[in-house]
C-alpha cells in the first residue's frame, strides 16, 4: 500500500513539471484554475524554485484569485488569449482574458528556460482592461491612411 501511495504522489509531482512548453503550464494551470485557483497558482510556481523567496508575494496572488467567488465578480466562463510576445528563444509571454460575469480580468504569465525546461518568470493580474481599449482607441492610433 505505502509503495502505491509513493508511486501516486512520484506520478503526480513529475507530470506538473513534465509540461515541455510554456502552453502545457498554462493548460495545466487553466485546467486546475476551474476547480481551484490557490492550488492552480501554486503549482504554476512551483515549477520555480527561486520563487520560494517571495512566498508572502504568492500568498497575496492566491488571497486575490480565491476572493474571485461567485458573489464577488460572478459565475467563471473560461479564458481566452490575449497575446504571445516572444522576447528570445528562452522568454515568453502570453496574455489571457479570465471572463467572469461581472468583469474581464488579464492574466500574464511570464516564463523563462534557463536551461532545458520552462519555468514560471514572473505572473500578474489585473482589471485595467478598460482604459487601455478606450485608449487604444484614440485617433492617434489609428492609421487613417
Amino acid at each position: 500500500m505505502k509503495k502505491l501511495i509513493i508511486a501516486l504522489l512520484i506520478s503526480t509531482s513529475t507530470s506538473l513539471f513534465a509540461q515541455s512548453s510554456p502552453q502545457d503550464l498554462i493548460d495545466n494551470f487553466f485546467e486546475t484554475y476551474e476547480k481551484d485557483a490557490g492550488k492552480a497558482v501554486k503549482e504554476l510556481y512551483a515549477t520555480n524554485p527561486w520563487t520560494e523567496r517571495i512566498k508572502d508575494d504568492i500568498d497575496n496572488i492566491i488571497s486575490t484569485v480565491n476572493g474571485f467567488t461567485e458573489s464577488f465578480t460572478g459565475k467563471y466562463y473560461g479564458y481566452e488569449l490575449i497575446t504571445t510576445k516572444k522576447f528570445a528563444e528562452s522568454f515568453e509571454l502570453y496574455s489571457y482574458l479570465v471572463k467572469y460575469d461581472r468583469q474581464p480580468v488579464r492574466f500574464i504569465f511570464k516564463f523563462y528556460k534557463p536551461d532545458d525546461k520552462w519555468v514560471l518568470y514572473a505572473f500578474s493580474l489585473d482589471d485595467k482592461l478598460d482604459g487601455e481599449i478606450q485608449e487604444a482607441a484614440k485617433l492617434y492610433y489609428l492609421d487613417l491612411d
